[in-house]
């Protein structure tokens, strides 16, 4: 069985940090993910709820905050309580084990574009020649093939 979530969005608002009784650190956010945009119609989001624990709750909150693009990598986990009416709260989220800068950046383009005069070569992709481009011919006859 898989149960693997990796998201890309924007932070709706700050985390939250907390800390649990027996010390644990756990923070929370909502992540906001674009849908893939239909023709003639409006960019449509989903809000997903993600949780993080220990040292990535730490990491979570001190550098990123609201509006800020991140991407998670984690599982969705499904869970149930009881309001204070005593009605059944269902609740499904993203628990999430690794969190990273975006791969696609509005910020960082922005920031690339504004700075045409540096040439930055972190960002630029390496050319690799084709290993399995034949540039010489071998000449072999039908009596040297073994079948």
């Amino acid at each position: 069985m898989l149960n693997l979530t990796i998201l890309e969005g924007r932070l709706t608002r700050d985390p939250e940090l907390r800390t649990t009784k027996s010390g644990t650190e756990v923070a929370t956010f909502t992540l906001a993910c674009d849908r893939p945009k239909r023709k003639d119609a409006e960019q449509q989001a989903d809000f997903i709820n993600v949780v993080v624990w220990q040292k990535s709750a730490e990491f979570l909150t001190n550098y990123f905050h609201k509006g800020d693009g991140i991407q998670v990598q984690g599982r969705i986990q499904t869970r149930s309580y009881d309001d204070k009416n005593g009605n059944k709260v269902f609740v499904t989220e993203v628990v999430a084990y690794n969190i990273n800068f975006p791969l696609t950046s509005k910020a960082k383009s922005n920031a690339n574009t504004a700075s045409t005069d540096r040439t930055n070569t972190a960002n630029q992709v390496p050319t690799i020649e084709d290993p399995f481009v034949d540039t010489n011919s071998v000449d072999i006859s039908d009596d040297d093939l073994p079948f």
